[in-house]
């Protein structure tokens, strides 16, 4: 049913020169539970769509030289950690202004400094911008914001088990991230590799081998405290100098596309119409805030690194809407019970909302796979 009302939504947003993406989201608003309810577990399709986030960071590794890698994030760090704050500072403004409490104003503030590495990737051109410094900036910037979002996702349910801050548990899963950035090459160089080389005809063998190579370490990070994301992106970028990198990436698209559209689809199934006026207004000044202090915040920082104007613009404009982790943050910080229902919807409706403004934004102006334009259709 899902898949079926995506196709038909798919036709006629091609017919009328629309957003793919936000046709996905708005096919899932209908059929879930707060409209025709044709859908009553979106939580199913959630998880399901999950994995397109998973195999979207694993491709995103096998795209990157890990020394390339390291340079960039050493130039990015700046602007990324200068960005974060102002951002957090915006979204703490408009909280206080419908004066939530002080908790909730801290959470919704760190949940608008965030941008979507879904969004941000989806629209990348693969073969366009993956390997220009356009797309090598974006990915740095969001992989230092993904390892900011799940150091606060580590944080969220510990500091709400008591007032003091557990430093020991904080330490042993911060050390977990180099030890397994370690166990992962050493396996691969020593076992992996090997293998691949010896069954590198048997492509359907290779397949299968990438794809539990990537959920496996996704596993083995969820068990280290870290999280399934940063698991798959590790696998991905230590396969990045092999010479089978780039079938793997071009096997694993379509299945990529088929969870990415899970994603999208249960953004809008996940979202209750029915207590939408509580959040309409703060929801709004939020998401078009977003939309319009991160491309000139990006755009500024990155001029300040001696980027082009054109770039800089560029950037900032497919890095201008909110992300996947701010509702996985204030999710984890209801289930703490560190903010109460209201705020939660709150980002909930902004983040769907900047997702489907930034997404028409990126698709009418700039490259994309899936530009309106044929002139910006590019992959």
């Amino acid at each position: 049913m899902s898949f079926s009302g995506a196709a038909l939504a798919a036709t006629l947003a091609l017919y009328a020169r629309q957003s793919l993406l936000v046709a996905y989201m708005l096919v899932g608003l209908l059929f879930g539970p707060s409209a025709l309810g044709l859908l009553n577990d979106p939580k199913l399709i959630t998880e399901m769509a999950h994995i397109g986030i998973i195999f979207l960071l694993f491709l995103m590794g096998l795209n990157l030289q890990p020394q390339e890698l390291l340079r960039m994030i050493g130039k990015t760090s700046v602007v990324t950690l200068v960005s974060s704050l102002l951002f957090a500072v915006v979204g703490m403004l408009v909280a206080m202004l419908w004066q939530y409490s002080l908790t909730e104003v801290l959470v919704i503030g760190i949940a608008m400094t965030f941008s979507s590495t879904i969004i941000g990737l989806k629209l990348l051109p693969t073969t366009i911008l993956h390997h220009q410094r356009s797309g090598e900036i974006i990915i740095s910037i969001l992989l230092l914001q993904d390892f900011l979002a799940i150091f606060v996702l580590l944080m969220i349910p510990l500091l709400a088990q008591s007032n003091e801050i557990p430093w020991l548990e904080i330490g042993g899963r911060l050390l977990a991230l180099p030890l397994l950035i370690v166990l992962v090459y050493a396996f691969q160089r020593f076992i992996l590799l090997k293998v691949m080389r010896h069954f590198d005809r048997i492509r359907e063998y290779i397949f299968l081998l990438a794809i539990g190579w990537c959920l496996g370490i996704a596993v083995v990070a969820d068990w280290c405290g870290l999280s399934y994301e940063i698991g798959a992106f590790i696998a991905g970028i230590s396969l990045a100098a092999s010479p089978i990198a780039l079938f793997i990436a071009d096997s694993l698209k379509a299945l990529r596309d088929f969870f990415l559209v899970m994603f999208f689809f249960s953004l809008g199934a996940g979202f209750d119409v029915g207590h939408l006026s509580a959040v309409f207004w703060p929801g709004l000044v939020l998401a078009l805030l977003g939309l319009m202090v991160k491309p000139v915040v990006f755009k500024k920082l990155l001029q300040g690194g001696g980027e082009s104007i054109k770039r800089s613009t560029d950037i900032g404009i497919r890095l201008g809407q909110m992300s996947e982790f701010s509702l996985l943050i204030v999710f984890v910080a209801l289930q703490a019970g560190l903010i109460g229902m209201q705020a939660a919807l709150l980002v909930q409706f902004a983040t769907l909302l900047s997702f489907i403004l930034s997404s028409y934004l990126v698709v009418w102006r700039l490259p994309t796979p899936i530009a309106i334009s044929d002139r910006l259709r590019q992959d």
